[in-house]
């Protein structure tokens, strides 16, 4: 029950983090998607970045601390259900 409580609050944690810093980048790190007569399509990747920085800083602590093997996939599932969440809400596309 606690890690799943966990699981759900690193979830949250990476989406807000994936979502609030694909709308304000830091670093502008930018990838032309596409040119269309709508407009251009872009990613920005500083969100997706660093939410998966915090996913690796989380698995350093959890191995440091021995509890890799019993909190590792619960905070991997975490990062891929944000990322796949955010995507689908299109976290990160822009079209200028």
């Amino acid at each position: 029950m606690k890690n799943l409580f966990f699981a759900f609050f690193q979830f949250v944690i990476f989406f807000v983090i994936f979502g609030a810093f694909s709308l304000f980048p830091p670093f502008h790190l930018e990838k032309v998607i596409g040119t269309t007569a709508e407009g251009t399509r872009i990613f920005i990747w500083d969100g997706l970045l660093i939410s998966f920085a915090l996913a690796i800083l989380i698995m350093v602590i959890e191995t440091v601390r021995g509890r890799i093997q019993r909190a590792g996939p619960w905070t991997s599932g975490a990062f891929v259900l944000s990322t796949v969440a955010g995507l689908a809400l299109k976290f990160g596309f822009l079209t200028h």
